[in-house]
């Protein structure tokens, strides 16, 4: 399992890398990406910004969609459930097919599978057909997301190049996800609801005519067995906890349906490590499980992604509700946290350089954490915007440095042909955290009589959740082995 990923794969089609005989940069010299590697870079980054804008650009739509297409209040959840339940369930399962039957092959499936969905969903002409476009856009996602990192992470060696990698994708995944509020409000007011969906449609047609030229396959040069049984059960029980989470979101967490499959979801959890405990070959790796950077790492990914999004919809109720701002200036307050986000991810490589990946994780959390209880300030005074954006720019730039340092945290030290293992944790971790923040703390803010006494009482745990894992991950990152750059 230690041997160079040469000894365990073969590789088609990989453009020869213009780099040292070991891929790193001498000592002292500074880390430059390649032509190929540029190019490379781009193909990648630009899918995972395609996904991570989707889970944002379609929410200001939602009022103008429901009426066009005759979906009812209750039923708008499922714009955003029917592409969540399918984009977190099989994650773990199309990370696993991509280490056995080819990365590329897999990514790229997903690529003509999303671009096809987008196009369905753009020209929607029921409810029927508009979700079953979202499921599919969902399916795709699935196989994008945990492909296209371990991509990333078997393409750029650990060390500084996958260092600035990471931080570069890190910064496309953080301002994909405020760059589609901003663009969902703007293209629905001008365009239209279908606008937002025909972005994605024509993102999708960039990257695949692109990805086959520049990406090299990667396979087990045997013919291993999938686990149908962990397969079966891990997908199962992420679909009942997503759906529960997604669904608790409106109707609360006393729903008879939200508690069978909160129930169920616990049980299939159970029979998964059991069947991962007695299988050969696992869809995950509990020895993988059992290492400190990839549990704590995982921890402080989970958290991160998950308090982010409930600042993101706490702080959306209050711009509009409190201070009575416009879906399109709420979408510039919240530009401007893009904005930060992406001149800040040039300095991530620095910062990462100076401190390591696991104390960049730790430093980070504590500081999206003292940013989001800097929130509690806000009132309903006009110049509440101010100190609200310019707190919610810094909790941004750490949930950037956060993000790219769980990612670096999670993968260092993993054997290449396990990439896909631990990066389709980390890419389950992403996907979890943001379904399960808003259920869990948003309810606070929507139940509360007095909307900014619940944005405040949201606010205050938020911080305070963040803090607690900053501690708990620096105490449990600080008995790990050190790391190998």
């Amino acid at each position: 399992m230690t041997q160079h990923l040469d000894d365990e794969l073969t590789r088609e089609d990989r453009p020869p890398r213009p780099t040292t005989p070991d891929h790193r940069a001498p000592a002292g010299a500074p880390v430059r990406l390649s032509r190929q590697d540029r190019l490379i870079l781009f193909v990648l980054c630009a899918a995972q910004f395609m996904i991570a804008l989707d889970f944002s650009v379609l929410n200001v739509a939602l009022p103008q969609l429901g009426t066009d297409l005759g979906l009812g209040q209750a039923e708008l959840q499922w714009a955003v459930t029917a592409f969540a339940l399918p984009s977190g369930g099989f994650l773990l399962l199309f990370g696993r097919m991509g280490d056995l039957y080819g990365r590329r092959k897999l990514f790229l499936s997903g690529l003509a599978l999303f671009g096809a969905a987008s196009l369905l969903a753009t020209f929607a002409w029921d409810p029927a057909s508009f979700l079953t476009g979202r499921a599919l856009q969902g399916l795709g996602a699935a196989a994008i997301v945990p492909t296209g990192m371990s991509l990333l992470t078997t393409t750029f060696p650990e060390g500084p190049l996958r260092d600035r990698a990471l931080g570069i994708s890190g910064t496309l995944l953080s301002l994909g996800f405020t760059t589609g509020m901003v663009l969902g409000g703007v293209l629905t007011d001008t365009l239209g609801w279908r606008s937002t969906m025909a972005l994605l449609a024509l993102f999708a047609l960039i990257v695949l005519p692109l990805a086959p030229t520049l990406l090299g396959e990667s396979r087990r040069p045997e013919r291993p067995r999938l686990d149908v049984p962990g397969a079966v059960t891990v997908t199962g029980a992420l679909l009942a906890l997503i759906y529960a989470l997604s669904t608790a979101a409106d109707q609360g967490f006393g729903g008879t349906d939200v508690i069978a499959a909160l129930i169920a979801g616990v049980v299939l959890l159970v029979a998964f490590v059991l069947v991962e405990s007695r299988t050969a070959e696992p869809l995950i790796s509990l020895p993988m499980l059992r290492r400190r950077t990839v549990a704590w790492g995982n921890l402080g990914g989970l958290v991160t992604f998950s308090m982010m999004s409930t600042v993101v919809f706490a702080m959306t109720l209050y711009l509009q509700e409190v201070l009575e701002l416009s879906a399109f200036q709420t979408g510039l307050v919240f530009g401007f946290q893009g904005t930060a986000a992406a001149v800040s991810g040039g300095f991530v490589p620095k910062v990462l350089g100076l401190l390591g990946a696991r104390w960049t994780l730790v430093a980070s959390l504590v500081g999206q954490g003292v940013s989001v209880a800097g929130l509690l300030v806000i009132g309903t005074e006009s110049w509440s915007v101010w100190p609200a954006a310019l707190c919610l720019a810094l909790a941004c730039v750490c949930n950037l440095g956060a993000i790219v340092a769980y990612g670096l945290t999670v993968t260092s030290g993993v054997p290449d042909e396990e990439q896909g293992l631990a990066t389709g944790l980390v890419t389950s971790t992403q996907q979890v955290g943001i379904t399960v923040g808003i259920p869990l703390l948003g309810v606070v803010a929507t139940t509360t009589s007095d909307r900014l006494s619940g944005v405040h009482t949201v606010l205050a745990i938020d911080a305070a959740v963040v803090l607690a894992t900053a501690a708990l991950v620096a105490f449990g990152l600080g008995r790990a082995r050190p790391e190998k750059h």
